[in-house]
């Protein structure tokens, strides 16, 4: 039975890489796989899923219009899929997590979803708020914070490496723009 999966984690815990590998045994096997990733990130060219260890692999691109059942549902018309991938889950929203739900659920399709849980000020984004309501497992990928203890936080920072405390929910960025802390150096950091 296909199930409805959200790997979450703090940045740089290889989200990313992890999906890729996933998506490669798949293939490797002889199976389809389909595999998404948020327009809205451009860190790397349009249309790519891509680690900062050098894995790569193209994908559909989702925005917030897009009907995720039914780009899947007329995909699999052409070739069937063994399971769906898709990265930057945070940028869901919660009709989309649903879609997703409905993809398991009506086409017996496996969807491994990886994402951010939380965003720079420590808030739920929307696509892992519902994706921690409805999702058949949760798992959590660690990386680790400077001191040495498990990352789960994700501060902000600016260019001279000062917390940024402020400002829009969304801001694409790598290692330029946000650090992996436990929850200690966060809050310290946040609310210097």
């Amino acid at each position: 039975m296909a199930k409805l999966y959200f790997n979450y984690a703090a940045m740089n815990a290889g989200k990313s890489t992890t999906l890729l590998q996933a998506s490669f045994n798949y293939r490797e096997r002889g199976m389809d796989t389909i595999e998404f990733t948020a327009k809205i990130d451009n860190r790397v060219e349009t249309g790519v899923i891509a680690s900062r260890i050098g894995l790569r692999k193209d994908a559909y691109l989702f925005d917030r219009d897009t009907n995720l059942f039914d780009v899947v549902r007329n995909a699999v018309t052409q070739k069937p899929a063994a399971c769906l991938f898709l990265d930057e889950a945070q940028f869901l929203n919660a009709l989309q997590v649903m879609q997703l739900a409905q993809i398991v659920d009506e086409l017996n399709i496996p969807v491994m979803c990886y994402g951010l849980r939380t965003d720079f000020s420590g808030e739920l984004f929307e696509g892992s708020a519902r994706l921690l309501a409805v999702a058949d497992e949760i798992r959590e990928l660690k990386t680790i914070c400077r001191c040495g203890s498990k990352a789960t936080m994700n501060l902000r920072i600016d260019a001279a490496g000062n917390a940024v405390t402020s400002g829009a929910k969304i801001e694409i960025g790598g290692n330029d723009r946000y650090v992996p802390l436990c929850r200690k150096h966060f809050y310290e950091a946040f609310n210097r």
